[in-house]
C-alpha cells in the first residue's frame, strides 16, 4: 500500500515537469528591436552599415526578416535568441530607409514587427560662393555679403572673414545663404572678404574665394558733373539758337534799311535855280522788291542862293514811319499815305 502511493506522487511530479516543458516550448516572441549596430543613423554614400534584431523572449528557433519599404530585404534564422545581423551598403537615396524586421517562431502566428528606422545622408559641403549685389561701393555705404554652399548636409555653419580676421560669429542655416551687412566706412574696409562653410564634417570645412568691394565714389562724382555740363552747353545751344531770329536778325535789318539820304532823285546844291517856296520830290524807290522799305526825300528852298535849307527825310516800312532830318533852318512838309500808294502830297509852309 505504502510502495502503491510513492508510485503516485512520482507520477505527479514527472507531469508537472512535462507540463513544464510543454508550456515553456510554446512561449509566444516578443517584439523585435532594430537598431544600428554603429550607434548612429548617420551615413555617407557607399558606406556600409549594420542592422541588428533580436526579440528578448520566446521560443527558438527564431527566423528574422528584414524588409525596406515593405520590400523584403533579406531572411536569416537563429537557433537560439542572440541578435540577427544585416549587413547593407548605401549606394544611394534609396537606401537610407525606411528599415523593420520581423521575428517568428513556431508557436507566432503572423510573427511579430519590429521598430522602423531609416538613415540621414550626410554630404559634404561644396565651395562655397561669397557674392554681393554690387562690386562697387562708396564711403558711408552699407553693403551686403551672401554666403552660400549649394551642396552638403544641413545644418550648414557659416562664417565671415575680412583677411584672415573674423568679423561675424557662427550662422547656422538650414537652408538658404547667410548674410552680413557690412558699413564701409574707410579705404581699409575695401579689404579682401571670404567666407568658410562647415556641417557635420567638421574636417571637411570649405573656404569661399575671396571678393573685393572697389571705390564707386569719384566715379560716380564724375559722371553728375559731366552730364551737367553737357545740359549746360545744350541749354545755351538751344538760347541762342532761339535768340538769333529774335534779336539778331531784326537788329541786321534796322542797320540794313536805316534811313538815309538817298543817292537818287533830287539834292540841293547852291546851282540849282528853283523859284522860291517850290518844292521839289525826289523818286520813291523800294530797298528791295520783298521788303516794304522806302526812302524819299522832301527838298524846300528858302531863297535864290541855295541858303537856309532844310532837308527832311522819312522812312515807311510796314505802315511805320520814322523821321531823320538835317536841318540848316526852319521849313516843314507833309506827307499824307502810305508806302504802297506813293507821295500824295508835298505842302511847304
Amino acid at each position: 500500500m505504502v510502495f502503491l502511493m510513492i508510485l503516485l506522487f512520482s507520477y505527479l511530479q514527472m507531469s508537472q515537469q512535462i507540463q513544464k516543458t510543454m508550456v515553456n516550448s510554446k512561449e509566444m516572441l516578443s517584439n523585435p528591436r532594430l537598431k544600428p549596430v554603429q550607434g548612429t543613423l548617420n551615413v555617407v554614400m557607399n558606406q556600409n552599415v549594420t542592422l541588428s534584431c533580436n526579440s528578448d523572449s520566446g521560443s527558438p528557433p527564431v527566423r528574422y526578416t528584414l524588409f525596406k519599404r515593405n520590400q523584403k530585404v533579406s531572411t536569416l534564422n537563429r537557433p537560439d535568441l542572440t541578435p540577427s545581423l544585416f549587413n547593407l551598403t548605401i549606394n544611394s537615396a534609396s537606401d537610407l530607409g525606411e528599415y523593420k524586421c520581423k521575428a517568428e517562431n513556431n508557436n507566432t502566428s503572423g510573427g511579430k514587427y519590429s521598430n522602423s528606422l531609416s538613415f540621414t545622408l550626410l554630404e559634404p559641403i561644396s565651395k562655397p560662393v561669397l557674392s554681393s549685389p554690387t562690386s562697387q561701393a562708396k564711403k558711408g555705404q552699407n553693403v551686403t555679403l551672401s554666403c552660400l554652399s549649394e551642396n552638403g548636409s544641413l545644418p550648414i555653419t557659416y562664417i565671415f572673414f575680412k583677411g584672415t580676421q573674423s568679423i561675424s560669429s557662427q550662422v547656422m542655416m538650414q537652408k538658404g545663404a547667410a548674410e552680413i551687412v557690412l558699413l564701409i566706412n574707410s579705404s581699409s574696409d575695401f579689404g579682401t572678404y571670404k567666407c568658410r562653410a562647415e556641417n557635420v564634417f567638421r574636417r571637411n570645412a570649405k573656404y569661399s574665394d575671396g571678393f573685393n568691394f572697389t571705390l564707386a565714389e569719384e566715379r560716380r562724382l564724375s559722371q553728375p558733373l559731366i552730364i551737367s555740363l553737357g545740359l549746360i552747353l545744350l541749354l545755351f545751344a538751344i538760347g541762342l539758337a532761339l535768340a538769333i531770329p529774335f534779336f539778331l536778325i531784326p537788329s541786321y535789318k534796322a542797320k540794313k534799311f536805316k534811313c538815309t539820304r538817298p543817292s537818287t532823285g533830287f539834292t540841293s546844291t547852291p546851282n540849282v535855280e528853283e523859284p522860291e517856296d517850290e518844292v521839289i520830290y525826289s523818286e520813291i524807290a523800294p530797298v528791295k522788291p520783298e521788303e516794304e522799305y522806302i526812302n524819299f526825300s522832301v527838298i524846300r528852298r528858302e531863297d535864290e542862293k541855295g541858303e537856309n535849307l532844310k532837308l527832311q527825310y522819312w522812312c515807311f516800312a510796314g505802315g511805320r514811319q520814322g523821321l531823320s532830318s538835317s536841318s540848316y533852318n526852319t521849313g516843314i512838309a507833309y506827307f499824307y499815305g502810305d508806302s504802297s500808294e506813293g507821295v500824295k502830297k508835298a505842302n511847304p509852309k
